[in-house]
């Protein structure tokens, strides 16, 4: 669109050159009708919406008269016409500039959403990354249950002193799910080890801190074997394993034994018969047993009735039920060490 400063011409049209017309007589100059020219640039309008009127007298102007112009003589008078009252252009610019500015206002709001969404983003990046917003990770469940565990190579760690009822709960104990009972007949706890022992295996336990036994006599099953079983208290895991290496050697001297315990006259033999023993440790525990014929007949070499009872006694009542019952049952601050490196031994007694 073009603007152009108004001249005198612009609010008139020439009619065509025709002598038939009708002559109107010349006063002289005559201001022009309609508004005065403007200073202000204003569309221009095509010709085409200008329109003609008959000639007539010119109507009287309410406003100012306008600057004198000077204006040649024309050769031909000219009759006064008004432009067009609807200004088509200026309506389409104006309409135009509102759908610039929705469009304008738009964009606007589009890039202030950005923004925040940015800034809320940078917030959240700078959250998670501060190692003080962090949530606290909790301990995975297999953790949570490291503090109920007990550690038994220690009596600083397993302080609570053991008891009859804990090794030896009612009068017939089931080594295994299945298997037949044992019969209880007699238990004993006491603080003094060499009761359970003579010679130089008493010697040797007490020389190595031992300060308690809790022991029971059983029949077997088949009503054939006597056992004397049981567990030394003893310092830590170090003095228990010395204790058990020990052991081995003085049983092959023949300078000391486990003592089997007699419940009733039925079973004297337990003290006094040939005897197979085994012994294992486990933390500061030593668990042994000791198995004699009820007829009081030596026990031949690889009886597999006695090993049963040997392996029923130390490893499934007294490690596998007993000490891992402690074990995790216990308020100690250590973690529970898996028995590695137990030893089982054997020796005829005599």
């Amino acid at each position: 669109m073009v603007y152009r400063y108004e001249s005198d011409e612009d609010a008139f049209l020439e009619y065509p050159d025709d002598a038939s017309g009708p002559s109107v007589p010349s006063a002289g100059p005559q201001p022009p009708a309609g508004p005065s020219p403007s200073r202000f640039p204003t569309p221009s309008l095509p010709r085409t919406t200008r329109t003609a009127l008959p000639p007539a007298e010119p109507a009287p102007v309410s406003s100012p008269p306008p600057e004198p112009v000077s204006s040649p003589p024309p050769e031909r008078p000219r009759t006064p016409v008004y432009a067009s009252a609807v200004p088509m252009e200026p309506r389409a610019r104006s309409g135009g500039g509102r759908m610039w500015q929705v469009v304008v206002g738009g964009a606007a709001v589009l890039v202030l959403l950005a923004l925040c969404g940015l800034g809320a983003a940078a917030l959240v990046n700078e959250r998670d990354t501060d190692p003080r917003t962090r949530p606290t990770e909790q301990p995975a469940a297999a953790g949570s249950s490291a503090p109920d565990q007990q550690d038994l190579d220690s009596r600083d760690t397993d302080q609570a002193p053991l008891t009859a009822k804990e090794v030896f709960p009612g009068r017939q104990l089931v080594p295994g799910d299945g298997e037949a009972p044992y019969q209880v007949l007699k238990t004993h706890s006491g603080g003094s080890c060499a009761v359970a022992a003579t010679g130089e295996v008493a010697e040797l336990l007490v020389r190595l801190g031992c300060n308690q036994v809790v022991r029971a006599t059983l029949r077997s099953p088949d009503g054939e074997h006597l056992v004397t079983t049981g567990l030394f208290n003893l310092t830590d895991r170090a003095s228990a394993e010395r204790a058990r290496d020990r052991i081995r050697q003085i049983l092959d001297d023949r300078q000391g034994r486990f003592r089997g315990m007699v419940a009733d006259e039925e079973t004297e033999a337990i003290g006094t018969a040939p005897a197979r023993v085994g012994w294992q440790v486990r933390g500061h525990y030593l668990a042994y047993a000791l198995v004699a014929r009820v007829d009081g007949e030596t026990i031949r070499s690889g009886d597999t009735a006695v090993r049963e009872v040997l392996f029923d006694m130390i490893e499934l009542h007294l490690n596998q039920g007993v000490l891992e019952r402690r074990a995790a049952g216990g308020t100690a601050v250590q973690p529970t060490e898996e028995a590695t490196g137990s030893q089982e031994g054997e020796s005829a007694g005599d």
